[in-house]
């Protein structure tokens, strides 16, 4: 009778042992295909970078010269895609670099090293390349992935150009790095209130901004026109934020604020709001 007791309980605390174990994978499973809905990965690894309309060079080995030991070692590395990039879409090559000597640890970071992401750009809806987990501001967030740091820097262009957030930004000259560093800061970059100090430190102390007037020197992009701009009022619907008023108007959200004198981000049906849109000279 003992014998069976005895038997009776170790038989109990094998199954559900067992059961214990089978609910663990089930549930670590169940969060990887949630991971996966959410974050589709791509075949490539690559951001749609691809596909861009000016696309980048051959590698040859000039963009990555590993093992990066040291900050110069970094500008050394990838000031010309820096440039290249300016060339391309008009961010200073000063600030690309400085953003990633920042984001990246100057490459050297544990993100960076595992993702290519020099930026430390997450995933955010719509994103279809690789990705990864990192712990950031939070615990396993997403961050993109990518197979060669090329892409990260083209990535990087793509993601300050087409979002309304920054669209400011292009209307500064393009070696007017403070005014970026700042404005970066203002369009929510980073949270660090101390971002912009940051940029223009490494800007200056490594004096990054020979790579800008290289650029411009060789004619390589031309200074954009200054636009002028139509003011006009919205009149606020239900539905309307101030981030869906930022992408239909193509204005940062502080700046609809600033134009609108506003101190907090709530919007009552029947508002009206001073918007502006790029004037159209025929």
């Amino acid at each position: 009778m003992i014998k069976k007791l005895i038997l009776f309980v170790l038989l109990s605390a094998f199954l559900s042992s067992c059961g214990a174990k089978r609910r663990k994978i089930a549930a670590r499973n169940k969060q990887k295909t949630a991971q996966t809905k959410r974050y589709p990965k791509s075949n490539s690894g690559t951001t749609s970078s691809t596909k861009d309309a000016y696309p980048l060079p051959e590698d040859n080995g000039k963009f990555v010269k590993f093992p990066i030991k040291s900050t110069r070692d970094y500008i050394n590395t990838f000031a010309e895609i820096a440039q290249y990039e300016m060339k391309a879409y008009g961010i200073p090559a000063s600030i690309t670099l400085a953003q990633g000597i920042l984001e990246s640890g100057s490459g050297r970071g544990e993100l960076t090293l595992k993702t290519n992401n020099h930026f430390g750009i997450k995933c955010h809806k719509g994103w279809t390349g690789d990705y990864d987990f990192h712990d950031d501001d939070a615990k396993g967030e997403c961050f993109r992935k990518y197979n060669h740091p090329m892409y990260s820097f083209r990535d990087h262009s793509i993601f300050l150009s087409s979002r309304a957030r920054y669209a400011f930004l292009f209307d500064y000259k393009s070696n007017d790095y403070k005014r970026w560093a700042k404005g970066l800061r203002e369009a929510g970059y980073a949270t660090d209130k101390r971002y912009p100090q940051k940029l223009i430190a490494l800007i200056e102390q490594y004096q990054l901004v020979a790579y800008d007037t290289a650029v411009l020197k060789r004619g390589g992009i031309k200074e954009k026109p200054v636009k002028t701009y139509d003011y006009t009022t919205h009149v606020v619907v239900r539905g309307d934020t101030l981030y869906s008023l930022s992408r239909k108007y193509f204005i940062s959200v502080p700046e609809l604020m600033k134009l609108n004198k506003m101190t907090d981000t709530n919007l009552s049906v029947g508002r009206k709001l001073i918007v502006k849109q790029e004037k159209i000279n025929k």
